[in-house]
This record gives structure tokens, C-alpha cells and sequence, in this order.
């Protein structure tokens, strides 16, 4: 139900303008607050499982929101490299729809759900190591759609 919110509270928040305040009156409370350089701190806002978007807002140190990004883009999808650690792909993209172990390859999948336009919902999936080091990436299917239920 929040996300349906989002389109409106975006629309009331302008970059160097709005508060910490106002961010938190619109959004609510951040899943996680992440540090950044220079005293400014970048708030997550996760909409999986339910949800296709996952938002970063960064508010800088004077307490105005200099940021807000719909993080599950094809360009941070690219970003997500062989080798980056579990909190670094977090810190990029928000935290999964699932996270699933397959103990006998030795593997941990990351899923998050996005929208391919004009309307296909879709996966983005992260194999890590055991080590929570990525192995690897794909696109796929929406877990959760109607190609992926079973029936007849």
C-alpha cells in the first residue's frame, strides 16, 4: 500500500529544499540509514517484496534532501560486478525480495523484483558465494508472476 503512495510523496519533495523531515513525514522511517562522506547520510527505502522500486534519498549535512533515486535501473544492474562484497550490492541496491541458499552449489541468490518497460515485471538475481562475494548476475522471470506458477 505505501508504494502505491511514492508517485505523490516524490512529487512533494523537491532536491535542496526538503528536509530530513519532510522525507520521513512522506516516506517514513528508512530500513536503513547508510553513512556517507562528509557528514551527509543516504536513507533506504525498500519495496520488495510486494513492490517493483526501491528508493535511496540522500540527505546532505546541512539536513536538505540533495538525492532521490528508484534504484532498480539496468544501469545499476550493470554496476553489480564479480567479486563486490554482500554490502556493497546492498548499499546499491536495497535490500532483496528474497534471498535464497542452494547449499549444494555452494550459492546464495539475491532477488529483487523490477519493472521492464512498458510493464514486465522481472528478476534481478545476484549469485554469491558462500563468502557473500558475488559470482555472478542474471535477469529472469518475476518469481512471483504467472510464468512461474505451476498448474493445469
Amino acid at each position: 500500500m505505501l508504494a502505491a503512495c511514492d508517485p505523490q510523496a516524490i512529487k512533494e519533495l523537491e532536491e535542496g529544499v526538503s528536509t530530513e523531515a519532510d522525507v520521513v513525514q512522506r516516506f517514513g522511517q528508512p530500513e536503513r540509514v547508510w553513512s556517507e562522506a562528509g557528514g551527509a547520510k543516504t536513507f533506504e527505502y525498500n519495496r520488495q517484496p510486494e513492490g517493483m522500486r526501491n528508493y535511496m534519498i540522500t540527505i546532505g549535512p546541512d539536513g536538505k534532501m540533495s538525492a532521490l533515486r528508484q534504484v532498480l535501473t539496468p544501469e545499476n544492474f550493470r554496476r553489480v560486478q564479480p567479486g563486490m562484497g554482500v554490502e556493497d550490492v546492498r548499499r546499491m541496491l536495497g535490500k532483496p525480495a528474497r534471498q535464497v541458499p542452494y547449499q549444494l552449489k555452494n550459492e546464495v541468490v539475491w532477488t529483487w523484483k523490477f519493472l521492464e518497460p512498458p510493464s514486465e515485471t522481472k528478476a534481478f538475481n545476484v549469485i554469491f558465494s558462500t563468502d557473500y562475494r558475488v559470482l555472478r548476475t542474471e535477469v529472469g522471470p518475476d518469481p512471483d508472476g504467472p510464468d512461474m506458477r505451476g498448474g493445469g
